[in-house]
C-alpha cells in the first residue's frame, strides 16, 4: 500500500510505475529489507555482467570485431546499471517530488485546473503502458530467439541440430564449457530481464515527473488567462484584489514547476551526464556491430540483438529531450499568453506586474546537463549526429 503522504490521484497515475519500481526496490515509498535485498541483488546481478564482459577484453586476446562487440555489450548493460545507481542515490529527490505533485493537487480548486493536472496524468500513465509493452515485446524477442532453435529441431530435424548452433554460439562467445549452457542462459535471461525492468521503471518515472510539470506550468498558463479575461471584462476595487491574487498563485505554481524542474536535473546532473555518454558511445559502436555482419542470415541473432540496441537507445533519447522541449515550449507558452494581454486596458498598477511577468518569462528556461547540453530537439539531433561521427571513427580504425 501506499504511504497516506500521497493523494489517490497521484496514486492512480503513478500505478504502472510503482510496479516496475517495486520490482528493482526503487519506489521511494516502500524501502524495507526486502526491498533493499532486491537493489543489491539488482546490482549484482549488472554489475557482475559488466564486469565478466569487460574482463573477456583484458584477458583474452582477440581481433578489433570481437573487441566491438565486448564493448557495445558492456557499455549497453553499463547504461542500465549507471540508470539504476543514479536513480537509488536520489531516491530521496524522487519521494520529494512525489509529495510535490501531491501538494499541488490539493490545493488546486478550479474544476478545468484539476482536468489539465488530471489530463497530462493521463498522458504520463499511457507512455509508462506503450514502453511496458515495447519491454514485453523485447522479451517476447528474446524467449523466441532462445526456443526457436528447440522448434525447429522438431518441425524441420536436419543433421547438425538448430539448438546446436545456438549452444556453440554462447559458450565461444562467453568461453564456458558447454555442460554449463543453461547455467550462462538463465544467467543471461536474468541480466536481460533487470536491465529491461530498471530502464523502464526508471525511465518513465522520469518522464512521468516532467509531464506532471508541464501539467503545472499548464495550469499557471491558464491562470494568467483567467486573470487576463477578468481584467478586460470589469475592473473594480474588488476585482482589482481578486486578479491580483489569480496573478499570484500563477505566479506561484509557475515559479513550482521550475523550481522541481531544476531538482530533477540538478540532483542528478552528472549521473545523467555519465549516462548520456554511455549512450552516444552504446549507439557508435552498436552500428558498427551491424556493419561487421558478414553474413546476415546465418548471424541473424547478433544482427536483430544490435538492432534493438539501437532501437532502445534510441527511444531512449528522443523521449528524455523531447520531455525536455515540452517544458520549455510550455513554458514559453506563459510569455505568449502574458505578452497578447491588452496590458493598455488595465490600471497602471497591472500594468507594472504584466512587464515584470514578460521580463521573468522573457528568459529561456532550459534544462541543462553538464553545462554541455540541454534537454532539447536540438540537443537529440547533436546527440545522433554525435553518435555517428564516432561510428566513422570507428570505420577508419577497420
Amino acid at each position: 500500500m501506499y504511504k497516506t503522504s500521497i493523494s489517490q490521484s497521484v496514486q492512480e497515475y503513478f500505478s504502472w510505475n510503482r510496479i516496475t519500481l517495486l520490482a528493482v526496490g526503487l519506489w521511494p515509498y516502500q524501502q524495507s529489507r526486502f526491498a533493499r535485498f532486491q537493489a543489491a541483488l539488482c546490482l549484482s546481478i549488472l554489475t557482475s555482467f559488466v564486469v565478466f564482459v569487460l574482463s573477456r577484453i583484458c584477458f583474452v586476446e582477440y581481433d578489433f570485431e570481437f573487441t566491438i562487440d565486448m564493448l557495445s555489450l558492456s557499455t549497453y548493460y553499463s547504461f542500465f546499471l549507471m540508470n539504476y545507481i543514479s536513480f537509488w542515490i536520489n531516491i530521496e529527490t524522487i519521494r520529494y517530488l512525489l509529495e510535490q505533485f501531491q501538494y499541488i493537487y490539493n490545493r488546486l480548486k478550479d474544476s478545468n485546473e484539476i482536468a489539465i493536472y488530471n489530463k497530462y496524468g493521463n498522458i504520463a500513465k499511457r507512455i509508462t503502458l506503450a514502453c511496458i509493452l515495447i519491454g514485453i515485446c523485447n522479451h517476447a524477442y528474446l524467449t523466441v530467439i532462445q526456443c526457436g532453435p528447440y522448434i525447429l529441431d522438431v518441425i524441420m530435424p536436419k543433421n547438425v541440430s538448430y539448438a546446436r548452433h545456438l549452444i556453440v554460439t554462447l559458450t565461444t562467445y562467453f568461453a564456458v564449457q558447454e555442460r554449463y549452457f543453461y547455467l550462462l542462459l538463465l544467467y543471461l535471461n536474468a541480466v536481460c530481464t533487470v536491465g529491461t525492468v530498471v530502464i523502464l521503471a526508471v525511465g518513465t518515472m522520469l518522464v512521468s515527473c516532467f509531464k506532471y510539470i508541464c501539467g503545472m506550468l499548464r495550469v499557471a498558463s491558464y491562470r494568467f488567462e483567467q486573470a487576463i479575461t477578468a481584467m478586460v471584462q470589469s475592473i473594480t476595487i474588488k476585482n482589482e484584489t481578486m486578479i491580483y491574487k489569480e496573478f499570484i498563485c500563477a505566479v506561484d505554481i509557475h515559479r513550482k514547476a521550475m523550481e522541481i524542474a531544476k531538482i530533477v536535473v540538478g540532483d542528478m546532473e552528472r549521473s545523467l551526464f555519465i549516462v548520456t555518454m554511455s549512450t552516444v558511445l552504446c549507439m557508435s559502436l552498436n552500428l558498427y556491430g551491424i556493419l561487421q555482419v558478414e553474413s546476415p542470415m546465418q548471424e541473424m541473432e547478433k544482427l536483430i540483438g544490435h538492432c534493438v540496441n539501437i532501437i532502445c537507445l534510441f527511444l531512449y533519447m528522443f523521449i528524455s529531450n523531447y520531455s525536455g522541449q515540452e517544458i520549455m515550449d510550455s513554458n514559453d507558452r506563459i510569455f505568449l499568453t502574458v505578452y497578447n494581454a491588452p496590458w493598455y486596458l488595465v490600471p497602471l498598477k497591472i500594468q507594472k506586474l504584466i512587464l515584470f511577468l514578460l521580463q521573468r518569462s522573457n528568459k529561456a528556461f532550459t534544462l541543462d546537463i553538464g553545462g554541455l547540453f540541454t534537454l532539447s530537439i536540438e540537443s537529440f539531433a547533436s546527440l545522433v549526429s554525435t553518435s555517428v561521427s564516432y561510428f566513422t571513427v570507428l570505420l577508419s580504425l577497420r
